[in-house]
């Protein structure tokens, strides 16, 4: 199972490695979280130099795919290299997920035509230029497709995916790991509050 985050340069690092880190809380065999970059190395908006795990080739094969956000977004958008490769991303065949300006990308490439997002406030007049209408909530899926909107939402991005592809069970415990000590119950609840109502009766509902 591979699941790659895109990452290009002047990658907002809290959404791509909050991410990283919370899906990489499940182990199991074949499980593989990637950062998919398209450059052997990019450089963050903050000046972290992350090397690539994966490219952007191997990540439209993904079983799931999120797409970062960063200050060269609107850039990356008219690349027409990149947006080509990116064209092979198809929910129904993969989880295809977005993060603060990634709806950008995925409202580039049509994917959001129909589908209201998720953004961060300073991408907002950006994806709703595109014509993509644009929630007041840190959190939306339709289908295999997700958004959020705001760094630390990227949590329940993926909280979404792990849910999705393991269960409720494995969802909560990365969750519950990675929450203020003293606040766990109350972060857990919280976050399950927002991602739940987007995924599938039986994987929101708890077992037994």
């Amino acid at each position: 199972m591979h699941i790659a985050i895109i990452t290009a340069e002047g990658f907002n690092e809290l959404d791509s490695l909050i991410a990283l880190g919370v899906l990489n809380r499940y182990r199991a065999p074949g499980w593989r979280v990637t950062l998919a970059t398209p450059a052997p190395r990019v450089t963050s908006m903050n000046g972290v130099v992350v090397e690539q795990m994966s490219t952007l080739q191997e990540a439209v094969t993904a079983d799931a795919v999120l797409v970062g956000s960063g200050i060269a977004t609107r850039e990356l958008v008219e690349d027409p290299a990149v947006m080509g490769v990116l064209s092979g991303l198809e929910p129904g065949r993969q989880l295809v997920g977005a993060q603060c300006s990634g709806a950008l990308v995925l409202a580039r490439l049509g994917l959001l035509d129909d589908v209201p997002a998720c953004t961060d406030l300073t991408t907002k007049p950006w994806v709703v230029a595109a014509g993509v209408e644009v929630l007041d909530q840190p959190f939306f899926a339709r289908g295999d497709l997700a958004t959020a909107g705001g760094c630390l939402s990227s949590a329940y991005l993926a909280a979404w995916v792990l849910a999705r592809l393991v269960g409720r069970e494995a969802a909560e415990d990365a969750l519950h790991y990675v929450a203020p000590v003293g606040e766990k119950a109350s972060y857990v609840e919280r976050a399950w509050r927002n991602v739940a109502p987007y995924l599938p009766v039986a994987v929101a509902t708890p077992a037994g």
